[in-house]
């Protein structure tokens, strides 16, 4: 028997709805070991941020769909909001 690992998020670990999915899918498995674990996290949190079953089955096919279109993190959505948010940075400005 093959063990076959999936690799994680940043902050998210790999639901076993996607874990399940993309182990049926060599094709969005590849291009999902290929992405940051940063865009890993955004796709497993798009997933997980659903209220409905049928929305969630969705995201699911709708992630490796995309992923095997190249897209590398969902479209038009904010984005995480587990991560730690990053601190202000000052940028010099010119003045004059």
């Amino acid at each position: 028997m093959v063990e076959t690992t999936i690799s994680a998020g940043v902050v998210h670990e790999v639901p076993p709805d996607l874990c399940d999915m993309l182990l049926s899918d060599s094709a969005a498995l590849s291009k999902w070991q290929d992405i940051t674990p940063l865009a890993r996290n955004e796709w497993i949190c798009w997933i997980e941020s659903v209220k409905t079953a049928g929305t969630r089955r969705k995201h699911l096919e709708r992630t490796c769909s995309d992923l095997k279109a190249g897209k590398r993190r969902p479209c038009c959505w904010p984005g995480c909001p587990h991560r730690e948010k990053q601190s202000s940075r000052r940028v010099a400005t010119p003045t004059g």
